[in-house]
Order: C-alpha cells, then structure tokens, then sequence
C-alpha cells in the first residue's frame, strides 16, 4: 500500500460524490437528474434510461421517448414517488416533465441533502485514511517499516486527507450556489 493506492481511494470518494451532486435537482432540466429512478419493469428494477431516450428539449423540460408503452404506468409513478417533485405529463408513448422552479423552501432542502451527501464524503475520506494508517502501523509493527517512515506517511497521509476534504468543500459551496441560483 502506497500514497497512490490512497489518493485513488479518496478520488474514487470524490467521484461518487460528484455523481450524488448531479441527481440533486437545481432549477435546470438535466437527464442525470432521472439517473436514481428505477422502474418495475421485465421482472426486475430497470433504470430509466434503458426504457427510453431522455432527452432536454430546453433548460425547463425534459422529455423521455418510451420505447414500451406498457411500461408508461409504471414510469410515471416511479418519477412521481421520487423525491423530484416533477408531475409527468403522458403524450402517447412520450413523457414529458416540466421542471417547476424551485421555492425557497425546496432549495434550503436540497442544499441540506447536498451537506449531507459532502458529510458523507468526508467519513468516507476520513475511513480510508484510518485504514492506511492501520496498515502501516502494521507494517512497522512486523519490522517493514521504520519510526521515521511510519512519521513521514502519516504526516503525508494527513496532507492528503486535508486536500481531499478541502476539496470536497468546494464542491458542496459551488453546488450550493448552483441550488440556490433562480
């Protein structure tokens, strides 16, 4: 286990949470905003975009062309038991959902949930760095590693855990901004 090994860990952290970021709805229609909806579909949860092409006619709208119209019913009630807030609007075997804009109320929401999804990061960056340290603790522990490397990594490995969760910060005030634009 190296410095490599940790900071693809913690990327891999960052990643995820910049996918989390791109489900949270801001006042833009964005396809990715539909990427956690599952639909009843062929006996098993199927993800939306593989029943139908999503597409942003304009920055208020999207619209979803089903390629199975049998599966319209259960599209329509999985987008409206999810936490979007979007009524779906059924035209033949197209979907269309208009993207309300958001109150005040639903953007102090979602700037909530977006603090959460960045706490959530930070644990994570914060276990991986704890899982580091144990191995190398390890290490010197079975005579691998001197006193003043163990030192040196975990001097390193803090730098990098800092970095890491000072960069998650800047995410969440730069999504944070994103929500609460009108």
């Amino acid at each position: 286990m190296n410095l490599d090994d940790l900071n693809k860990k913690m990327d891999g952290s960052i990643k995820h949470l910049e996918k989390e970021f791109q489900t949270i709805r801001t006042s833009r229609a964005s396809p990715s905003m539909l990427e956690n909806i599952f639909i009843d579909a062929y006996g098993t949860k199927t993800p939306l975009n593989q029943l139908g092409n999503i597409s942003t006619p304009d920055s208020s709208m999207l619209t979803i062309q089903v390629w199975d119209t049998s599966h319209l019913k259960n599209i329509e009630n999985s987008i409206l038991e999810s936490n979007l807030g979007i009524n779906p609007q059924i035209e033949g075997a197209l979907i269309r959902l208009p993207i309300p804009k958001l109150s005040e109320e639903r953007r102090d929401e979602l700037t909530k949930i977006a603090s959460q999804y960045a706490e959530n990061s930070k644990i994570s960056i914060r276990n991986i760095r704890r899982d580091f340290i144990d191995i190398k603790k390890n290490e010197k522990k079975e005579g691998d590693l001197s006193e003043d490397e163990l030192k040196k990594f975990l001097t390193e490995t803090q730098n990098h855990t800092d970095k890491y969760i000072s960069n998650i910060e800047k995410i969440l005030e730069k999504k944070k901004i994103d929500i609460m634009k009108v």
